[in-house]
């Protein structure tokens, strides 16, 4: 991905100028909401809430609420940052964006369904043996997503590599179709329902230090955590540790990034580029494959078409961290989960915005817009080969 810039001293453009208007529009419009979040936490009814909102002003927002969307931004922003470490490492290896990642993510999410299904009927699921029977899941569905990626590799891209970019792109769209399709025809277009988790991990909490009571009696706690949202993200965070260590710490780990950085040269090096590849989409499809048993953990529903939204939003997350870099994948996906859950209630509501909570899929990708217009690199930078450099 390269960026056009403007030559030092070489006059704007009425495109230039049109960039201008929305970068300075769009951070004038979310700094105006910040400022009227602040102002109506403080007094709900001072001037600016009531213009917006009416005689009766604002709503404040509880510090409950408020941990909750924060709590809730991370677990599905670690999903995401999983999501796009497929992104980014095929892209930095290949240059190309496979679109079919989402569907890998899907699959893994059925897999957890199949085998929550049958733990279930054999009496494990909601026993004693949950913890084992959820730690074989995670396995077999992480290695479900792998095959998935892998054959998906050798099947629909090695053919076309050193075709032009467009081809295995689109291919890549026939490719999520296919498996969309697939699922369709094996387990039908409606949701199916994972086995009901145990009370422990559905419903219970983690509670440190009360701070008091809402004005309903309800206590609040300094931090309050459902126990599933604690685990998705303990999971998540483990598995992006691990990654970065394979990557950076390991001979393969450096094998990928010199492919990554140049084929010519790294096959030159003695290492072999098909097999590095191929390593590459397993990792990418692991990665997927335990955002899709968190994303079953935390929502306990899946359909066929769950991959295309949180995948779009994953690719987000790699651009708006920077493609091809691992660690901006990750920070754009915590930070694009937690825009998603905060910026409806702290940026929208204050102008006065009806259903501000239905506009989170348009919070996502207005960041993806502001985060081009301010710095089209990514905020942790691009990663690119040489090829894609020139």
């Amino acid at each position: 991905m390269t960026t056009a810039v403007r030559a030092k001293g070489a006059p704007r453009t009425g495109v230039d100028w049109f960039l201008l208007v929305m970068r300075v529009g769009l951070i004038a419009f979310i700094v105006i909401g910040l400022l009227g979040f602040v102002a109506q936490q403080i007094d709900p009814t001072n001037a600016w809430a009531t213009w917006r909102h009416g005689d009766e002003g604002a709503a404040r927002l509880s510090w409950a609420q408020f941990q909750g969307l924060v709590v809730t931004g991370l677990s599905q922003g670690a999903m995401y940052g999983l999501i796009a470490l497929g992104y980014s490492m095929v892209y930095g290896v290949l240059g190309f964006i496979n679109f079919a990642h989402g569907e890998v993510f899907m699959i893994a999410a059925f897999t957890g369904f199949i085998m929550s299904t049958k733990f279930d009927q054999a009496g494990w699921w909601d026993s004693g043996a949950f913890i084992p029977a959820m730690l074989f899941t995670i396995v077999v569905a992480t290695i479900v997503a792998t095959i998935v990626a892998v054959v998906m590799e050798r099947v629909a891209y090695r053919p076309l590599r050193g075709s032009p970019r467009l081809i295995p792109l689109i291919t890549s769209i026939g490719v999520s179709f296919f498996l969309q399709n697939a699922v369709i025809l094996l387990f039908g277009p409606g949701a199916k329902g994972y086995a009901p988790f145990p009370d422990w991990l559905d419903k219970d909490r983690i509670n440190i230090w009360q701070i008091g009571e809402s004005d309903t009696g309800v206590p609040e706690y300094l931090l309050s955590v459902e126990n599933k949202k604690l685990l998705v993200i303990v999971v998540a965070a483990i598995s992006m540790a691990g990654l970065w260590y394979f990557v950076e710490r390991t001979k393969t780990g450096k094998a990928m990034r010199a492919v990554a950085e140049d084929k010519e040269i790294a096959s030159l090096m003695g290492i072999d580029v098909d097999r590095t590849i191929v390593t590459t989409f397993a990792v990418g499809g692991a990665m997927a494959g335990i955002a899709g048993i968190l994303w079953g953990i935390l929502f306990k529903s899946v359909i066929a078409t769950t991959g295309f939204l949180p995948g779009i939003k994953a690719f987000t997350a790699a651009v708006v961290g920077g493609v091809g870099n691992l660690g901006g994948a990750m920070a754009g996906g915590v930070s694009l989960g937690g825009a998603e859950a905060l910026a409806p209630l702290m940026v929208l509501d204050p102008w006065g915005i009806e259903g501000p909570s239905q506009l989170r899929d348009a919070v996502v990708f207005t960041l993806l817009i502001l985060v081009l217009l301010v710095k089209p690199t990514g905020l942790f930078g691009e990663r690119l080969s040489s090829e894609d450099r020139a």
